[in-house]
């Protein structure tokens, strides 16, 4: 007579799992299931990448936004010039006065 020893509950469990998976596979349309399970997980690797790349989008547009929010802050409290000078009226000439 052999021995069983007695095996830990996730031993027990990764069999049972192991046996299950095994019955999926031999079911019909087992193989349409895993396919579009597959497809599913290379999707949403797709879209963390894209996600992750907004993300870092994101953060360039605030660093920009700062930039531009301290270049135009001086802007506003400088005095304005103008470039050309009020023009002086000219006396009219006419003859009569």
């Amino acid at each position: 007579m052999a021995v069983r020893e007695p095996k830990d509950l996730l031993s027990m469990l990764a069999d049972r799992g192991e046996e299950a998976i095994q019955r999926l596979s031999d079911a019909p349309g087992a193989d349409r299931l895993l396919g579009a399970a597959q497809a599913l997980r290379d999707r949403m690797d797709e879209m963390q990448k894209r996600i992750r790349g907004i993300e870092a989008l994101e953060k360039r547009v605030a660093e920009l936004e700062k930039k531009v929010e301290a270049l135009s802050a001086p802007s506003t409290t400088r005095k304005r010039t103008t470039s050309s000078k009020p023009r002086a009226r000219k006396p009219a000439s006419g003859g009569s006065a």
